[in-house]
């Protein structure tokens, strides 16, 4: 089974729904060959009006004959006797037919095109779930612009075969299944032809889809490609500009933009042959059979009116079977968009069982923990050995490159180690549940984090039943509530995208007034203070300074920070070189007193 039609088992989910779009579609069409069927008496009185008979005395002549159709006396006795009353009341019939068809066509498109719309949100839903708990690196590694692009763009072309498989493809088939059941009733001839040309049709589309599906998927990866790039440079305009980059950054999109026309291109040969062959098909078709009823006219074996109708029933389904081609294209179309969301939903995500981990009480300890990047030659931490006691002030520091938040990243299993273990409170965070090890961290990265919405909406993410009181306490303890309550809607203030209507340090003390309000056992924080002024820092470091029921593990670059931890661990290499108070390491450790000289006085300074 395809990718698409793997997708599309999903839209059994909602039975009722599929059952009702398809049998208003067949309601739909039975109309119109009751329409075509009732042409047969109004054409006879029109073409032979001298020895036509009235409707009652067809009916009444059907009934004497004994075939197959009976109709009762009670609807004979009210059919008209004159000729032209029973034209009228046929044209009648066909005006009411038209209205009843169109009716169950509209429901049945409103129906189809709900069902599908569902059902994608349904995929969107779960792809944006998949992604949203796969691991890290993996999403690190492969850019969020493939995920974004898949979950938006290509759930959205596969939308679109959907709505061709349910809406256009049922409701076309079956009118042209209808009004070729009609063309056989008035000539069966026309059966033998058909199944000629079945295969040959159903051969050459084959061949036309698989171009449409290479194409496709070609053009949805050169479309991710572009979307990557545009985010990129829309996002860093500042430093485009500030670098005079624009014509590199044009450059790029022109050659990206290129890729995509030239997969699109591909797929226009393919489309653009598919209608013109249907057709060609079909006057050889329509001539044929033409040649088979005029054959029969000569031999006096099928009359006038009923070739007419013959033809015109086929009209009808060769009009309904054309745009099933245009149909097939967009199935065809969607099966690259379906197999790229497959390969997403096919990746394996952070694993969601394990031990119920108790809140951290004790220690943390690495044992000969090792991690090496995917791709990377070195460990980016090797053999580290490191216990930490609970409520301990912890710095971590060294040059760049050294594995400090490499390190630190694996505490919340952000990263997985390769090798060794790391205890919390003697229990194997590899095996513990995710969830209750997630839930007890407290974050903050050099890059804050901020969404769009109010601040307050932004200090109780991930806590949204957080009261006012206790949202305005994290505030007040990363010192960031002065700044807000001079607002004029203070924490219903709306956030600019990416916090930009924020200065730096704004930002910065918003991520720590959310990490605070987590109440965590651990509390992590990465470069926290590396954007906030001299007076902010030293208040944040106050607070900080404060905690007393929490374990602080601190990456920093900044003097201040690093003396107001109770142990300072130096890394070099991914290994730790010595690990000791300010002044035992200022002394016996050369890296450290090199970083003092070099790095952390420099910017305390």
């Amino acid at each position: 089974m395809g990718p698409f039609w793997q997708l599309a088992k999903r839209l059994l989910q909602r039975r009722w729904m599929l059952v009702a779009a398809i049998a208003l579609a067949f309601i739909s069409a039975a109309g119109l060959g009751i329409g075509l069927l009732s042409l047969g008496p109004v054409l006879e009185q029109i073409l032979h009006p001298e020895s036509g008979m009235g409707l009652r005395s067809m009916a009444e002549q059907a009934n004497s004959d004994g075939g197959w159709i009976y109709i009762p006396e009670s609807i004979v006795s009210v059919l008209p006797e004159g000729q032209f009353n029973g034209i009228l009341l046929l044209i009648i019939l066909i005006w009411c037919l038209t209205i009843f068809g169109a009716t169950a066509n509209f429901l049945h498109q409103y129906i189809s095109q709900t069902l599908a719309t569902i059902t994608i949100a349904g995929i969107r839903r779960e792809l944006f779930l998949h992604v949203l708990y796969l691991p890290l690196p993996r999403v690190v590694r492969q850019g969020s612009s493939e995920y974004l692009s898949r979950i938006i763009r290509d759930s959205a072309a596969l939308e679109s075969g959907f709505v061709g498989l349910l809406g256009k493809s049922i409701a076309q088939l079956s009118k042209g299944i209808v009004a070729l059941l009609v063309a056989i009733v008035f000539d069966w001839k026309i059966v033998v032809v058909a199944i000629v040309v079945a295969p040959i049709l159903g051969v050459v589309l084959r061949k036309i889809s698989k171009k449409i599906r290479r194409g496709a998927y070609g053009s949805l990866e050169a479309q991710q490609d572009l979307l990557r790039l545009s985010t990129e440079r829309v996002q860093g305009l500042r430093a485009v500009k500030t670098s005079t980059a624009e014509d590199l950054a044009v450059a790029q999109f022109d050659e990206a933009n290129a890729r995509v026309i030239k997969h699109e291109l591909r797929m226009r040969t393919a489309k653009a042959m598919s209608s013109p062959i249907m057709e060609t098909l079909a006057i050889f078709v329509l001539g044929s059979l033409a040649l088979l009823a005029a054959n029969s006219i000569l031999k006096g074996s099928l009359p006038f009116e009923r070739f007419l109708l013959s033809i015109g029933s086929l009209a009808v389904a060769g009009a309904s079977f054309r745009p099933l081609a245009a149909i097939i294209n967009d199935i065809s179309a969607a099966s690259a968009p379906a197999r790229r969301i497959l390969d997403v939903l096919s990746e394996t995500t952070e694993p969601s069982g394990g031990k119920e981990l108790l809140r951290h009480a004790h220690s943390l300890e690495f044992r000969r923990a090792n991690y090496v990047y995917p791709g990377g030659d070195l460990p980016a931490v090797n053999a580290v050995d490191l216990t930490v006691q609970f409520a301990e002030h912890v710095a971590v520091v060294g040059p760049n490159g050294s594995g400090k938040t490499t390190l630190l990243s694996m505490v919340p299993r952000l990263l997985e180690l390769d090798s060794g273990v790391i205890l919390l409170d003697g229990a194997n965070i590899a095996e513990s549940q995710l969830a209750d090890l997630r839930e007890q961290i407290g974050v903050v990265t050099q890059e804050p984090y901020i969404v769009s919405g109010t601040i307050g909406e932004n200090i109780s993410l991930g806590r949204p039943e957080s009261s006012q009181a206790e949202i305005e306490a994290a505030a007040a303890a990363s010192h960031v509530a002065e700044f807000i309550e001079s607002l004029p809607d203070q924490y219903q203030t709306m956030v600019a995208e990416q916090g930009a209507s924020l200065s730096g340090g704004q930002r910065q003390r918003i991520s720590i007034a959310r990490a605070l309000l987590r109440k965590p056992s651990i509390l992590i924080l990465d470069e926290a203070t590396s954007q906030v002024d001299s007076e902010s820092e030293a208040a944040i470091a106050e607070a900080i300074r404060g905690i007393r029921d929490c374990t602080v593990l601190v990456i920093a670059h900044r003097l201040a920070t690093v003396l107001d931890c109770n142990r300072i661990v130096v890394m070099d290499g991914g290994r730790i070189v010595d690990v000791g108070p300010h002044a035992e390491l200022l002394e016996r450790c050369d890296l450290y007193a090199r970083l003092i000289r070099t790095q952390l006085v420099a910017v305390e300074s």
